[in-house]
């Protein structure tokens, strides 16, 4: 710590023993109460010691995704029946007060794209749909031509265009009020063509309207798929809030064959990314609770979930009635 005297000097302050009954997450918070200069004081490091603290996590390096905090993940356990899956339906419930700043609460997720809703700031909240290109880089412009995902077309007031930064490709949103406590309702198709390409769109119901919402259509090219690698995932996109937790519900998964078929999904395995891997944080769960599957992450919290831990949820056996020929 830097004092307010001068010249400058550099001291080490001892603020204390304190005990920690329990293993878990604990804060320091400082506070300046008096000061005679321009500032109370500059604090160049924070020193723990003791045998309570050998163990210490904290995040050591990559500080950017140490303060966003954890993604997690539910891969979805698809029935053997529906091994080619061209529609993939889905449902999100965000509890009272869990629907902070930064959240991306994502739906529906193949192995080439995700689909679900985010709160983009505090007057703004998106439904968001994108499509990854088969070229492997972070940077849109650097895709060829012919690895570019294509749009078909769109719902009206939808955004399209590019990504990158965490791969690149298609992507369009709807600026959409959704809200905490309403259950939305997610859809997806996925189909291949016979000149090597895919294509893959999303529909969002919007209760307070009645009525299925097309996000868009795209074409992805060197690919010949139905969906596949279905999961769900919660993550925090403002580093700003890492420090808030916040929770989804996830339920009511069908996927419906090439005959319209459909088949409920009612077993997930949940998988967390490199920030929780690493252990630079450790605020993140996933389960199942009143027939739901649920994702939590940040916030500090001393709830953990074991990487690969599988979940399963009471089938419901009531699919979703969806005439596909009505859709817009």
């Amino acid at each position: 710590m830097k004092s307010s005297s001068f010249p400058p000097a550099w001291d080490t302050l001892s603020v204390g023993t304190f005990q920690a009954p329990q293993p878990g997450y604990y804060w320091l918070e400082i506070q300046g109460t008096q000061r005679s200069g321009a500032h109370f004081a500059e604090i160049a490091e924070i020193l723990l010691g003791g045998e309570a603290a050998s163990g210490a996590i904290y995040v050591k390096d990559e500080f950017y995704w140490g303060r966003r905090g954890p993604s997690v993940h539910l891969r979805y356990e698809i029935p053997v029946a529906a091994s080619e899956a061209e529609w993939f339906y889905s449902e999100i419930t965000i509890p009272e007060g869990q629907d902070v700043e930064g959240s991306y609460f994502m739906a529906n997720g193949f192995g080439e794209g995700y689909f679900g809703i985010q709160v983009n700031s505090p007057t703004e909240r998106r439904v968001l749909f994108s499509v990854w290109s088969p070229f492997p880089t972070d940077n849109p412009a650097d895709i060829p031509e012919n690895q570019r995902i294509r749009l078909l077309r769109k719902g009206p007031s939808v955004y399209a265009g590019e990504f990158g930064n965490e791969g690149a490709g298609g992507q369009s949103y709807l600026r959409y009020p959704w809200k905490a406590e309403t259950t939305y309702r997610f859809l997806l198709h996925g189909k291949p063509n016979a000149d090597n390409s895919t294509d893959f769109t999303a529909y969002f119901y919007a209760p307070e309207e009645g009525r299925w919402i097309l996000i868009a259509a795209f074409r992805r090219p060197q690919t010949q798929t139905y969906l596949r690698n279905l999961y769900a995932f919660l993550e925090n996109f403002i580093p700003e809030t890492g420090h808030i937790s916040r929770m989804g519900r996830y339920s009511n998964q069908w996927v419906a064959d090439t005959s319209g078929r459909w088949h409920e999904i009612t077993s997930v395995r949940f998988t967390a990314d490199n920030t929780a891997k690493k252990q630079a944080r450790m605020d993140y769960a996933g389960g199942v609770t009143n027939d739901r599957f649920f994702l939590k992450n940040c916030g500090f919290f001393n709830e953990t979930t074991l990487f690969g831990s599988v979940f399963t949820r009471l089938p419901s056996g009531k699919a979703p009635e969806i005439e596909f020929s009505n859709l817009p």
